[in-house]
């Protein structure tokens, strides 16, 4: 069933527009898929099944606390939510507005978040938590396109770093087409400097990739097994098409 746009709303930091049918939605900012919700559905072959996917190659067990900075409607949080139904999830937006359309068109308030309303990098600078994984997905919306507000660089990743406990992820989305060439090329050369061990998450149809640093990262086939948890014959097919790649070790200086 085709979508219809139902409302546009300006919140303080981004214009959403809200295209809706019986069975799905998805907010539109800056042009793009900002986030996705369907009744029966998790997966959808972009960025958020990667985060999602990435999530889960800790080495030590499934995580058991995930912290997510930029959560907008909380398109990965829910399969998150799905496949670890157990685990602690945290997140954090400097948003509060976009989060409760998210609560009222996306039924985020059914996964059991715990939602700091903040400015992401300030909000980690004063944590003192530690969790499993660290999911660094901030984007704002510029006049035609997303945009980065972070460096991405040597520093930021070490005050990420700091939030993780012994064996755990850390991991950042990244759009990977025109105008973002620059920050992706930064952000893994950061990554590289900064785990011995970095593997990038992608899947055909997305002009995204996320990266996951850590002692040890697992290959893509340790996805396999999840499989099984979608009931949806398109869910499972999806989450084959993901690719696990591991980056060159930055060279020793």
């Amino acid at each position: 069933m085709r979508l219809s746009c139902h409302a546009v709303v300006d919140t303080a930091y981004q214009q959403v527009q809200i295209w809706k049918s019986d069975k799905q939605c998805e907010f539109r900012v800056a042009g793009a898929i900002h986030a996705w919700w369907h009744e029966k559905k998790f997966l959808t072959g972009l960025a958020w099944d990667n985060i999602a996917a990435a999530a889960l190659l800790r080495p030590a067990r499934p995580p058991q606390s995930v912290l997510m900075l930029g959560l907008a409607g909380g398109t990965s949080t829910r399969v998150l939510r799905h496949l670890l139904p157990e685990a602690r999830l945290v997140a954090v937006d400097i948003d509060s507005e976009i989060v409760a359309l998210a609560e009222l068109n996306m039924h985020l308030d059914k996964l059991g978040l715990e939602i700091h309303f903040a400015d992401a990098y300030e909000w980690v600078a004063k944590c003192r938590e530690k969790f499993d994984v660290v999911i660094d997905d901030v984007y704002l919306a510029g006049r035609d396109d997303v945009f980065r507000p972070g460096k991405s660089d040597a520093g930021q990743i070490a005050a990420l770093k700091r939030l993780l406990k012994p064996g755990g992820l850390l991991l950042a989305n990244l759009v990977n087409g025109p105008g973002h060439r620059a920050m992706q090329m930064r952000t893994r050369a950061a990554f590289r400097e900064g785990f011995p061990v970095v593997r990038s998450v992608t899947t055909p149809d997305s002009m995204n990739e996320t990266l996951v640093g850590g002692k040890d990262v697992l290959a893509g086939s340790a996805l396999t097994p999840w499989t099984r948890n979608f009931p949806e014959l398109a869910d499972r097919k999806l989450w084959q098409r993901l690719k696990v790649r591991r980056l060159t070790p930055a060279p020793p200086r």
